[in-house]
């Protein structure tokens, strides 16, 4: 599990979040520690707060809702029909301080303007947006995006630009304060995570495909030792492999019928209500152990079936570690917020639980199921090719080193899908925010200062590709400056890191200061 790291800019969300009404997009890397900030603000906050996400399985993992339910919407919700929704409990939504939506990459521009509408109605302040409540999003863009059926795509081009949330009109309404985590703790290898920044924001080159495709291993074959991971691109590749693996096992096969209480669909289950397992297979832990002993997404190998006639069997799984632990069912529960007038306070309510053994079988998954977890080992099958966005950013983020990864086909700047609209989105958004923060008046100032007493800068530069780099220089004239043909106002400086003079446009500094 990832160490709290009070770092500057976890403290500086906090401090927003808790202390003020602004609105945050909190974004970053895999691995940054998003879904640590969720849980930590939630156990400290003081605020009346509802957890959202846009899947079952998300909302489940975060303990919250989904933004259907919690809003009472159907699937086919649209601007039209939010006036004939009755709120079940409507002073939940008025007492509210703030809405978090986690995933908010995967939340569809429609879904956001529908919760616009329907807080606008119902929230503490009407005609507001978001009927002015706080709102706080986590994700990072870079990573899976809406679903829009082919069906839809044509009918979505009419009212928005791209199908992403910040696309709503209600995001376009609002002021947000931009925060991004920029310390990975998933992996600490300096050559991987380059590697994986390239992908991330598809500057790749020729050479670092080739570092990648040194790990093409097209025999490579799963033993029961290393406690590898499949990852596939498609439910159905992965649901072969693990059929095949678990029907080679002679061991006796044993079947475990999971029970749904209230509500609980199908597709918001974390595991399958039909569990079929044996000795020998390799599983995923699927819950965070009370007793720290694995967390969700730790991979297994079934050592022990323990039988018993009046109480429910133990499964006994040897973690990576060594460590053999004991099993037992587990209950997920679907939770609802509501206000409790006695106590004046927004709190939760179970709808419905699940009770399963907390696994399921885990030779492969999907690209698509692994986002969140971390793997020491896994093998990657891109298929016919990756079909998304972020695709196989997803896939190469998921592992802690590149000595553990193994690509059964060789890979292509063909395979890395990158949505120029996220980039530019999130290139103008910075800044805009940054512009907000450091007007151009402080920037010349500063810079200006830096000269008169010879003094460096540190200053943070933002590419128009989304590419940060941090440079120390030494200031020599601030002005305007020629580049083919266009005229920007620039900084020219003495670059530490390159040991040459190096021309800046200073509209895209978006931090800076003095140092001695």
């Amino acid at each position: 599990m990832i160490k709290i790291d009070l770092n500057e800019e976890f403290l500086r969300a906090l401090n927003l979040a808790e202390n003020t009404n602004k609105n945050l997009f909190i974004t970053g890397k895999a691995g940054t520690g998003k879904s640590t900030f969720l849980n930590y603000f939630r156990e400290k906050t003081k605020k009346d707060i509802v957890v959202l996400a846009p899947t079952g399985v998300a909302a489940v993992n975060t303990k919250g809702q989904t933004i259907h339910s919690f809003f009472n919407f159907k699937p086919d919700i649209t601007i039209n029909k939010i006036r004939e929704i009755k709120p079940r409990n409507p002073a939940l939504y008025k007492k509210l301080d703030c809405i978090i939506i986690d995933e908010i990459s995967m939340v569809r521009a429609d879904l956001l303007d529908c919760v616009d509408a329907f807080l606008k109605i119902h929230g503490p302040k009407k005609k507001k947006p978001f009927g002015g409540i706080q709102a706080i999003f986590i994700g990072d863009l870079y990573q899976l995006p809406p679903v829009v059926t082919s069906k839809e795509k044509n009918i979505f081009r009419d009212f928005y630009n791209t199908p992403y949330f910040f696309s709503s009109n209600v995001f376009n309404e609002m002021e947000f304060e931009f925060i991004e985590f920029e310390k990975v703790y998933r992996q600490s290898d300096i050559e991987f995570l380059e590697i994986l920044n390239s992908i991330r924001n598809n500057t790749v080159n020729d050479e670092i495909i080739e570092k990648l495709n040194k790990r093409v291993n097209p025999y490579f074959e799963q033993n029961d030792e290393d406690f590898c991971i499949y990852l596939t691109t498609t439910n159905k590749m992965a649901e072969k492999i693990n059929f095949e693996r678990l029907s080679k096992i002679k061991h006796k096969e044993f079947k475990y019928y999971g029970f749904i209480n209230g509500e609980f669909t199908e597709q918001e289950l974390p595991t399958s209500q039909e569990l079929v397992l044996k000795v020998d297979a390799q599983v995923m832990l699927l819950n965070n152990d009370s007793k720290g002993r694995w967390i969700n997404g730790d991979i297994g190998r079934i050592v022990k079936i323990e039988t018993r006639k009046t109480e429910p069997d133990i499964i006994h799984v040897e973690l990576q570690n060594g460590e053999v632990v004991e099993v037992t069912p587990f209950t997920w529960e679907m939770y609802e917020f509501y206000y409790d007038k006695d106590r004046k306070k927004i709190l939760t309510q179970t709808i419905g639980d699940f009770t399963q053994y907390p696994l399921k079988l885990a030779w492969a998954i999907t690209i698509h199921k692994s986002q969140g977890l971390t793997f020491d080992k896994l093998i990657l099958d891109i298929g016919r090719g990756t079909f998304s966005h972020g695709q196989l950013y997803v896939a190469l983020s998921r592992c802690r080193t590149l000595q553990g990864l193994i690509l059964k086909k060789p890979l292509s700047k063909k395979h890395i899908l990158l949505d120029k609209r996220v980039v530019g989105f999130l290139t103008k958004f910075q800044y805009r925010h940054s512009e907000k923060n450091l007007p151009i008046e402080e920037k010349i100032k500063i810079i200006k200062n830096a000269i008169e007493t010879e003094k460096n800068l540190e200053l943070v530069y933002l590419k128009s590709t989304d590419v940060k780099s941090k440079r120390v220089v030494k200031p020599i004239y601030i002005g305007e400056i020629e580049y083919g043909s266009r005229t920007f106002l620039g900084l020219k400086a003495f670059c530490m890191l390159r040991n040459e003079e190096r021309n800046f446009n200073v509209e895209k500094i978006i931090e800076l200061k003095l140092i001695d």
